[in-house]
This record gives structure tokens, C-alpha cells and sequence, in this order.
């Protein structure tokens, strides 16, 4: 039997409390976008589109 046999095999993804970690960062990710106030707009890009001539 050689070294590599006696290793375990890599799990594809870890389970924590029954979560995956990629459905656990997934989670936190939405929720921190959902969160989020909007941010204001840019001024300098609001002027240029206010100066912008408008289609018909």
C-alpha cells in the first residue's frame, strides 16, 4: 500500500451545523447586500446626464 492510499480524500465542501460553507458565505453575502442603504449618486455623473441631450 503506498503514502497516497492511506490519505483521506478531500470532502468537496464542509458541512457546519448541516450548512454548507458555500451556502453559509452565499447567505451572508445576500444579506449584507439586502442591508445595504444605496449609495447617492456620483454628482459629476448626475450633471453630465442632466446636460445629456434627451431622446425623442
Amino acid at each position: 500500500m503506498s503514502a497516497t492510499e492511506n490519505r483521506p480524500r478531500p470532502q468537496p465542501y464542509v458541512l457546519v451545523g448541516g450548512v454548507s460553507m458555500r451556502d453559509l458565505l452565499a447567505s451572508c453575502a445576500a444579506a449584507e447586500a439586502v442591508s445595504t442603504p444605496p449609495r447617492m449618486p456620483d454628482p459629476e455623473t448626475v450633471r453630465a446626464a442632466a446636460e445629456r441631450p434627451k431622446a425623442a
